[in-house]
């Protein structure tokens, strides 16, 4: 008897490529969140727990909590950028757990926290278009060619309406191969 089913569109190593992004840009856009929340390591909890699955982890309890624990963070800060940089921690954490079928919407969920990250980042900046293009280029030269394959293999985002579907839509057509 063969087994003709199709290979899977996520394999677990994808969703440790797809977290290791993660980790990378929401990392980057941490100190946003701390320097206006000094003292609360809930991102940082976060970002370490899905830092640990992308090393070759088991998806545990403790990582959703730490994820919890993060949008907890995210909706208790006023100040946006720190509230961006919180959402990348809680999206990175999320990561591991992206559904393995083709929707549009799961591609938010690969690209979320880099988006998130480039948001917190230029948030507030003197030069906030200058330091979004800035962080935007750095998200897609962080994208390793393994993420590139599986943003490709997803289908493309749909321009829409908003400055952070904009970041999305914008992070997706540049990863595409």
């Amino acid at each position: 008897m063969t087994n003709d089913a199709p290979p899977p569109l996520l394999t677990e190593d994808d969703l440790r490529h797809i977290t290791g992004w993660a980790v990378l840009t929401a990392e980057r856009a941490l100190p946003v969140f701390e320097a206006a929340v000094p003292g609360d390591d809930r991102p940082r909890e976060a970002i370490a727990a899905a830092r640990a699955f992308a090393q070759g982890g088991p998806r545990t309890a403790h990582l959703r909590k730490a994820a919890w624990g993060a949008q907890a963070a995210a909706r208790a800060v006023d100040d946006p950028a720190a509230k961006a940089a919180a959402r990348a921690a809680i999206a990175a954490a999320g990561a591991p757990y992206t559904h393995p079928i083709e929707t549009p919407h799961q591609i938010n969920h690969i690209l979320g926290p880099a988006a998130y990250a480039v948001q917190a980042l230029s948030l507030g900046a003197d030069d906030e278009a200058g330091t979004r293009e800035t962080e935007l280029r750095w998200a897609i030269a962080a994208a390793s060619e393994e993420i590139r394959r599986i943003v490709g293999k997803m289908p493309g985002r749909k321009p829409s309406k908003g400055a952070f579907h904009a970041l999305l839509y914008r992070l997706d057509t540049a990863l595409r191969l």
